[in-house]
């Protein structure tokens, strides 16, 4: 989607930079690699969406699967910042996951989980910087989850947080395998059905409470 600034620029006159030019072509490319997948996204189709030509598609990116690394490297900036900010923000462990699974909502809401699959067969250097996303960022954001909610006594104080963050990972993926979730599942309903109750199984009392409160907001946003 074109940002506020980049509109505001155009509809000025004023020639949009390089990197304005670059950004808009991955927010369209990844709009259609979400979608579709990556496979059955040409360099032509996204010329087409953005009414411009393969040329200057190639003036930003050495081909398709330079396209994909970089969009996909943008992405999981942008959602390893806004986890960070939901971190900072939250008043305890579980509000955390609550705004961290809003802002999933919002950035993957609609996404084919054959993109995964795509990345593996077709894009290596795409798919290592997700797999490196999963094996060190989330499992840091998710060990350090588990950490503070023991500390703020939100989650039982007996939990083995080395078995429990492998499990939660593996979890966090399982909505992108298509043998496990078919088409015809909602990803973003199984990633909250599968946090609510992981959340259940590890909260205190005073947790099993927070959860029920955030719930009942989340319900009546």
């Amino acid at each position: 989607m074109e940002s506020f600034h980049s509109f505001v620029q155009h509809n000025k006159g004023y020639p949009e930079t390089s990197m304005e030019v670059q950004e808009r072509i991955m927010d369209t490319a990844f709009g259609l690699f979400r979608q579709f997948g990556t496979r059955s996204i040409t360099m032509d189709d996204i010329a087409e969406r953005m009414g411009i030509s393969k040329k200057t598609l190639y003036a930003h990116f050495t081909d398709k699967d330079d396209m994909v690394t970089q969009t996909i490297d943008r992405f999981i900036v942008q959602v390893k910042e806004e986890c960070f900010t939901d971190r900072e923000q939250s008043k305890d462990a579980i509000q955390e996951l609550f705004l961290v699974m809003d802002m999933l909502d919002r950035r993957i809401r609609n996404m084919n989980p054959v993109i995964i699959l795509d990345l593996q067969k077709f894009h290596s250097k795409a798919y290592q910087l997700f797999l490196d996303y999963q094996n060190n960022t989330l499992t840091t954001m998710i060990r350090e989850n588990l950490e503070r909610g023991i500390r703020e006594k939100v989650y039982r104080p007996d939990l083995d947080i080395k078995i429990l963050t492998q499990y939660r990972i593996h979890a966090c993926m399982i909505c992108f395998q298509p043998e496990v979730f078919p088409a015809g599942y909602d990803m973003m309903k199984v990633q909250k059905v599968l946090l609510e109750n992981f959340l259940y199984g590890v909260a205190s009392l005073e947790g099993y409470q927070l959860i029920e409160k955030y719930k009942q907001l989340s319900q009546n946003k």
